[in-house]
């Protein structure tokens, strides 16, 4: 029973998460402030109601639309509500009520919108990066204090995925400057086996994603795709699986 509860616990405060999460994909890139004012909509300026903010409940119940204007909200809303409630879970699934709780869906949290925000607008921001650096390191000192993790594995991290993206940036120019800040971000939160294992992972997933794309002709093959979220898929596959897939290698190999 403490068990469902758990689970049960950790899914709402996902969905409550995802529901601040839209917020910020949609309030950052217009330099305003993610707390202040209160939700309205953004056709009929209203304020919005508890009722009208419950996820994917009042999605649901107005189907789809302000109670106000009648103007259409975007399914995008509870999907990521929900995306975010699932990733929740299967951190906790994996972690526990632990500190990797606490940091992987922070840091989980942080890239959802990094992503988000990429995708529709091609941009990076650094109040989104260097908050979640920043988080990292602390986590990071910790882990230190309490001789559970090395502060030196996530600083190494940082390092060498900014690096490797860095030299990847400069030398092709087919990626942005705010990849680095991402793959740094990533680092700090995973140490250098898996930031090396998340580079390799966007890669793979971002040739596959961006094939199939080009063959559907979604996209052109001049059109920019956004880097961040393959890292960001990486980064999760890394935190979730990676333990499992470098030993699996290692075996395979030695």
């Amino acid at each position: 029973m403490i068990k469902i509860l758990g689970y049960v616990t950790v899914f709402i405060y996902g969905l409550i998460i995802g529901s601040f999460l839209n917020v910020c994909v949609y309030r950052i890139p217009l330099n305003q402030s993610i707390v202040y004012p209160p939700s309205n909509c953004p056709r009929c300026n209203t304020r919005l109601n508890w009722k009208d903010l419950i996820p994917v409940l009042s999605y649901a119940i107005l189907k789809g639309k302000c109670r106000y204007c009648g103007n259409k909200i975007s399914i995008t809303y509870p999907v990521q509500e929900l995306f975010t409630a699932i990733i929740f879970l299967i951190t906790y699934y994996k972690y526990g009520f632990s500190i990797y709780l606490f940091k992987y869906v922070i840091l989980f949290s942080i890239l959802i919108v990094i992503s988000n925000i990429d995708i529709k607008h091609q941009d990076v921001y650094t109040s989104t990066t260097i908050p979640g650096i920043i988080s990292g390191l602390i986590f990071a000192i910790i882990e230190q204090y309490f001789a559970i993790g090395s502060f030196k594995n996530y600083f190494i991290g940082a390092v060498i995925a900014a690096v490797i993206i860095g030299l990847i940036v400069y030398i092709t120019g087919a990626m942005g400057e705010g990849d680095i800040e991402i793959a740094a971000l990533c680092g700090t939160f995973i140490g250098w086996k898996l930031s090396i294992l998340m580079i390799i992972l966007a890669f793979i997933l971002g040739g596959v994603i961006g094939t199939i794309l080009i063959a559907t002709n979604i996209k052109g093959r001049r059109d920019y795709m956004a880097f961040g979220p393959f890292l960001a898929l990486g980064a999760l596959i890394s935190v979730l699986f990676g333990s499992a897939i470098i030993n699996y290698y290692l075996v395979l190999f030695f």
